[in-house]
């Protein structure tokens, strides 16, 4: 079997996304990326160690250090609350553009008909 060479870029990208949601796995990433599943948990553990966490593995919980602060969860609720309200006015920017957008085709179908 070949032994392919992934840069650093690369290792360091699929590491972060592996680690930024508990609900992801090895299986799921590794299948996204077109790596193996052990490549992406040796990773994994490399960066861990290195970073001093140690090395878990998916199976094992996670603990938090610290719950998060009333500031802190304020803030991004804030954040997410202003998100919501630009996807909604988007949103509502879209539907009136297609409905101009099927107006427009019913009238310049009727025009063809003539």
């Amino acid at each position: 079997m070949v032994m392919r060479v992934y840069s650093p870029e690369f290792k360091a990208d699929a590491v972060a996304l592996y680690l930024s949601d508990p609900s992801h796995t090895f299986e799921g990433i590794g299948k996204d990326l077109g790596i193996s599943r052990e490549t992406l948990r040796n990773w994994v553990r490399a960066e861990r160690t290195r970073r001093g966490g140690g090395s878990t593995t998916s199976t094992e919980t996670t603990q938090v250090d610290s719950p998060p602060m009333a500031e802190e969860l304020q803030a991004e609720n804030e954040a997410l609350r202003q998100e919501l309200a630009a996807a909604r006015k988007e949103m509502q920017k879209l539907a009136i553009e297609r409905d101009i957008l099927r107006k427009a085709t019913k009238f310049f179908a009727q025009e063809m008909t003539w």
